[in-house]
């Protein structure tokens, strides 16, 4: 796999299609992270690190959050940042997604954070993805 995050992007994604209750992703630091600052957005219910079926390795369990029945909490995620182009951004321009109805995921020196705490902190670094 050469893109993990944009992988649990488009799972989410999917899942949200067909109206599942939850998805499961191959565990990562990055991707718990992720999934945190969704939660901590309210984009998804929980979030969580399981076992796998196999009990082999560990996997993250998100439960995923509807406003009305069959209508998600998520409508959108762009990608931002990719392995084949990274976009850094200083903490002047710093993205503003649908006027901050929707967050910006950036990477800074402080860890993974919404564009509107990087704001405040005044950070600037990679921006992963926009949730709106």
């Amino acid at each position: 796999m050469t893109d993990p995050i944009a992988d649990m992007l488009t799972r989410i994604r999917n899942s949200l299609a067909v109206n599942k209750s939850e998805v499961a992703l191959p565990y990562s630091k990055m991707k718990l992270g992720i999934a945190e600052i969704l939660k901590a957005e309210g984009y998804i219910k929980d979030c969580e690190v399981v076992k796998s079926a196999a009990g082999q390795y560990n996997e993250i369990k998100i439960t995923l959050k509807y406003k009305k029945p069959k209508k998600p909490a998520i409508v959108g995620f762009t990608r931002i940042s990719k392995p084949s182009r990274r976009v850094y951004t200083g903490r002047q321009k710093l993205p503003r997604v649908l006027n901050d109805l929707g967050i910006a995921i950036i990477s800074t020196s402080q860890g993974l954070m919404t564009n509107k705490e990087a704001r405040k902190r005044k950070l600037g670094g990679e921006v992963v993805c926009e949730v709106y």
